[in-house]
C-alpha cells in the first residue's frame, strides 16, 4: 500500500487513501493499555531530547499536522508534546488568513512561524491548506493553486537546506469515525463548543476532500520531507505512532548537550557569607 512500517509513504506512490486501513494497530507494541504506556515513556523521552534541543540552540524541528475535521490534530498536540518544555515549543494553528495576509503571497504568514534554532515548531493545519481548502472550497482558480505545489516543495527544501527537519503526519480518519467524533461534541456539554455547521458542510464534501488530501501527498512526498499516513481511527494508536515517529527524528538528530564555556571552566562560586545590608535589622534575641 505504499508505506513503511512507520506509516512513512513510499517515494513515487501514486495515493489512493481508500487502499490505507484508518484502523489498523498492528505495529502497535501490544494492547490498549500497552501502547498508551508506551507512549508515556515515549513524549517522556521527547520531552528529555527537547531539553537538548533548546539547550544546543542549533538544529530546528518544524512537525507538519493534516487531516480532515475531527481526526484529532489538537489531540496529538496534546498528548504527544504535552510533557514538553513551552519555551522551547511553537504551535501554530492557521486559520482563515486575514486581509493582511491575503495581500501577500500564500507563504508569507507561513515563514513568519517556521520555528528558530533550538525549537520545535507544530503546524496545527499548515500551507497545505493552500491546495487543499482552497481547492475543495473553490476559493482560487484551480490554474492557482496547482502552482502551489512546486512552491511548496520548494519552501520546503529552503527550510532543510538552512537546518530543518520537517515531520509531516497526515491523520488518516474514516467517513464512519468522524461521524461519530462530530456526534460526541453535540452530545458532551464540555465538547459542544467546537461544533460548528460549517463541519457538516465540510463532511458532505468528504470525496472531494479525500481527492484533495491524496493529490497533496503524492505531489509533496519528497524525499527531503517525507510524508507519514498514520491510522487515526484508535486515538491511542495514533498518539503511540506520532511520538513514536517524534523520538526516532529527533534521535537521529544525534543531540548531545553543549560544552561548557571556556571561560566557565575554572568560576568557583563564593561561599563566604554575605555582609549585612545597611540599614537591616540586625537584631536577635537573647
Amino acid at each position: 500500500m505504499g508505506k513503511h512500517p512507520d506509516h512513512r509513504l513510499t517515494r513515487g506512490t501514486k495515493v489512493d487513501l481508500r487502499t490505507f486501513a484508518t484502523n489498523d494497530a498492528s505495529a502497535a507494541p501490544g494492547n490498549k493499555a500497552v501502547t498508551e504506556q508506551a507512549t508515556v515513556l515515549l513524549t517522556t523521552r521527547i520531552a528529555q531530547l527537547q531539553r537538548i534541543l533548546w539547550a544546543r540552540q542549533q538544529e530546528k524541528v518544524l512537525v507538519v499536522l493534516q487531516g480532515i475535521d475531527t481526526s484529532g490534530k489538537g489531540g496529538t498536540v496534546n498528548r504527544v508534546f504535552g510533557p514538553v518544555n513551552p519555551a522551547g515549543l511553537r504551535v501554530t494553528s492557521f486559520k482563515a488568513p486575514s486581509e493582511a495576509e491575503l495581500a501577500r503571497d500564500f507563504l508569507w504568514r507561513v515563514h513568519a512561524n517556521v520555528p528558530s534554532r533550538g525549537e520545535i515548531g507544530v503546524f496545527d493545519r499548515s500551507h497545505y491548506e493552500d491546495v487543499l481548502a482552497v481547492r475543495v472550497l473553490e476559493l482560487v482558480p484551480e490554474a492557482q493553486w496547482r502552482k502551489r505545489y512546486a512552491h511548496i516543495n520548494a519552501f520546503e527544501s529552503m527550510l532543510t537546506d538552512e537546518g530543518t527537519t520537517i515531520v509531516k503526519l497526515f491523520l488518516h480518519l474514516s467517513k464512519d469515525e468522524q461521524k461519530k467524533r462530530l456526534q460526541a461534541r453535540l452530545d458532551t456539554p464540555s465538547k459542544r463548543w467546537k461544533f460548528e455547521l460549517s463541519d457538516l458542510k465540510s463532511r458532505a464534501l468528504w470525496d472531494d476532500w479525500d481527492a484533495a488530501f491524496a493529490e497533496m501527498l503524492t505531489r509533496t512526498n519528497t524525499e527531503h520531507a517525507p510524508w507519514h499516513v498514520i491510522p487515526a481511527d484508535r486515538k491511542w494508536y495514533r498518539n503511540w505512532a506520532v511520538a513514536t515517529i517524534m523520538a526516532e527524528a529527533l534521535e537521529r538528530l544525534d543531540l548531545n548537550w553543549p560544552a561548557a564555556r571556556p571561560d566557565t571552566r575554572r568560576v568557583v562560586i563564593d561561599e563566604t557569607p554575605s555582609p549585612p545590608r545597611r540599614g537591616a535589622d540586625t537584631h536577635t534575641d537573647s
